[in-house]
């Protein structure tokens, strides 16, 4: 298992519809976000691929300007299932 967190930056104006566009797309989960339109999530994935993946469409969803990791834990010992 995987968990990695992500800084996703965005317009100020886009803020709003951009968390909601996150939460509903069900790749991640958002904790934070300020007013000038950077947000932090968190991507669970089973291996380095899967979390890859996920970044990909998280970048590709409407009004984000970058999505990079910025911390990952792995731990060999838990999966999923």
């Amino acid at each position: 298992m995987n968990i990695s967190s992500v800084v996703i930056k965005t317009l100020p104006e886009h803020l709003e519809s951009v968390k909601k566009s996150l939460e509903d797309s069900g790749l991640c989960e958002v904790h934070f976000s300020d007013d000038q339109g950077r947000i932090v999530a968190v991507i669970e994935g089973d291996d380095d691929a899967d979390e890859s993946e996920k970044l990909k469409k998280i970048a590709d969803l409407p009004h984000i300007a970058s999505a990079d990791f910025s911390t990952t834990y792995i731990d060999p010992d838990v999966t999923d299932g």
